[in-house]
Order: C-alpha cells, then structure tokens, then sequence
C-alpha cells in the first residue's frame, strides 16, 4: 500500500517519467514484497527554482539539475537489507532505463503503520486485530 511521490524537472520528459514510475513499482513488486496493482503515485514537475539540493553535494554524492526525489509512506516492518537492495534496484533500474545518473536519484521512506491508510469510501481497511 505505499503512497509514492516523484518531484522532478519540469523538462523531464513522458517517456522518462513513464520509466521512472515503472521502475520504482517493480522495486517494489520484486523487492519489498508489495502487492500486485498496489501501485498509488503522485508526480510533480518543477521549475528549475523548486527543485533545491546542495550544489556542493552532500554525503560525498554530487547532483545535478536532473535531480529526482523519491519519497515513499509504507507500512512499516522491511528490513534493512530489503531497503538497501531496494534502493539499489531503483537508482540502477532508472539509470539502465533512462541514463539519468544514480547520483540523481534521492529516495526517503516512511514507515507507518497499517491502520494509517484509507483507500476510499472513509474507511479503514486494514483495521488492527486486537
């Protein structure tokens, strides 16, 4: 039931978001066991003036313009070695699909709980067994 959100260059074209978007699902199919179809995301485009990173990079990774930030709400519960192998399949998946470069590919996760998500009808689907 992840929730992601892509916020890239406004130039950025279909082609490459389409990729992105596809990319980031599968990770999360093969990777962090989300379900099939489970596959919930809001994409921004930005002007150049809305997308702020260090230009003197950060953490020793240096970016670029072409920047693209991933941010992911799921539950909580994977492990740190499914969230290494997951970030890993999504920065190399993109670069192989697209050629946008790894370092330009920032992902931030959030964990939550279950009970935290409605998927319509202001309900609570997954409610908490007591």
């Amino acid at each position: 039931m992840p929730l992601v959100r892509i916020d890239l260059a406004a130039e950025t074209t279909e082609q490459t978001v389409s990729a992105i978007s596809d990319v980031i699902y599968q990770a999360m199919v093969d990777v962090a066991n989300v379900p099939e179809h489970d596959k919930f995301q809001i994409i921004y485009r930005h002007a150049k003036d809305e997308l702020v990173y260090p230009a003197a990079g950060y953490l020793g990774v240096s970016y670029t313009p072409k920047i693209v930030f991933i941010q992911i709400t799921w539950n909580a519960g994977r492990t740190i070695e499914v969230k290494k192998a997951f970030y890993k399949a999504i920065a190399e998946g993109i670069h192989a699909k697209t050629g946008l470069r790894k370092e330009d590919i920032w992902i931030n996760l959030i964990d939550v709980k279950r009970e935290d998500w409605s998927f319509g009808n202001g309900e609570m689907q997954y409610v908490p067994s007591e």
